[in-house]
């Protein structure tokens, strides 16, 4: 299916709202948004970056209202491995990204308004439904996920004010390219965070419409802030794969605090990127053995499912006993008893039962 864009366009102004609170007035009727780090500066009847917020006659337009994908998912595939081991999160996902990385998994919904192949399509739906369908089906999470939530951060913003008035934990499953506005208007309603670091190299981040130093920060911006947050950097051979760069990642992030949880997982061919070999598992056990080596206490390989021997589990920092024991998305034990180690009673950062 291939998209007349303007009608698609329409169809999606339709649906926005005006929301001043991610918008600076500027003169000459133009706006600058700070919902992610691009901090677009926009003309009159233009978009930003990531094409789903507008200005129009001046105000800042933003996508609201609407889903194009749900699902109830495992916790573990977002993945989060410190935060309520075998839960159930509602993931919900709308369209557009401020990034446009050539591997992207979910690039139908990502870069439905750059690709005329994607083919994504939005279902009107409001906060109480999306919340009433988690505690429907027994999830205890609710999460932004499938395209970059950031841009999307006044609609989720509704949602998790109601999802938490009823008990529900919030989560962002993003690329890590927010500003300290977003998170300031995000902290009293987000729980947890994942945040990719996708390469520790400018060059990269140019290749994907982004900035390393605006990651960096935001990294150390949402740890600093309380909300929990584990890092993903999916290992493409060739991108960034070499010892060098892995253990500046690990180096970086060990800087934040130690206990963070780094997920290194791997790569498979996917939209534009279908050069690279798939990541050979020799080279995803010894991303983890590197994260080790730099001082960082929690490092899981990922997309694995079991084949990259005790990679998945997390083991205790102190007894050295496994607490947590996994394959793929699935939890097979789990002996962490009130935030603690079952067997010795040492600490386990994360949030726990």
């Amino acid at each position: 299916m291939i998209h007349d864009h303007a009608a698609f366009r329409e169809s999606l102004h339709a649906m926005a709202r005006e929301h001043a609170s991610l918008a600076r007035p500027m003169p000459n009727g133009w706006v600058q948004c700070v919902a992610c780090g691009h901090r677009c500066k926009i003309a009159p009847e233009h978009d930003g970056i990531c094409k789903v917020r507008w200005n129009r006659g001046g105000k800042l337009f933003v996508p609201s209202n609407y889903v194009c994908g749900v699902q109830l998912d495992p916790v573990e595939k977002k993945p989060f491995f410190h935060v309520y081991p075998g839960s159930t999160a509602l993931s919900y996902g709308m369209l557009g990204c401020d990034y446009h990385c050539g591997y992207c998994q979910n690039w139908i919904s990502s870069q439905t308004l750059r690709d005329a192949n994607a083919s994504a399509l939005p279902t009107e739906t409001t906060a109480e439904d999306l919340v009433q369908a988690a505690l429907d089906h027994g999830a205890r999470i609710i999460t932004s996920t499938y395209n970059e939530p950031l841009i999307t951060s006044e609609w989720s913003r509704s949602i998790f004010m109601l999802a938490k008035e009823k008990g529900l934990v919030t989560s962002y499953v993003s690329n890590g390219n927010a500003t300290p506005e977003v998170l300031d208007y995000l902290e009293p309603y987000l729980d947890l965070c994942k945040v990719d670091l996708k390469s520790f190299r400018q060059r990269n981040y140019a290749q994907l419409g982004g900035r390393l130093q605006t990651v960096l920060e935001t990294i150390a911006d949402v740890y600093r802030r309380g909300i929990w947050i584990e890092v993903v950097t999916l290992v493409i051979p060739g991108f960034n794969d070499s010892e060098e760069e892995l253990r500046e990642m690990a180096q970086f992030i060990r800087s934040v605090c130690a206990e963070i949880p780094w997920h290194v997982t791997a790569f498979h061919q996917d939209y534009k990127m279908t050069s690279p070999q798939n990541t050979p598992m020799q080279s995803l056990v010894r991303a983890v053995d590197i994260g080790r080596e730099e001082g960082l206490h929690y490092v899981y390989a990922g997309n694995v499912r079991g084949r990259a021997g005790t990679t998945e589990d997390t083991t205790c920092r102190t007894c050295g006993k496994t607490i947590v024991k996994r394959r793929g998305f699935m939890v097979i034990s789990n002996e962490i008893v009130n935030g603690q180690c079952a067997f010795c009673s040492t600490p386990v950062p994360g949030r726990w039962d």
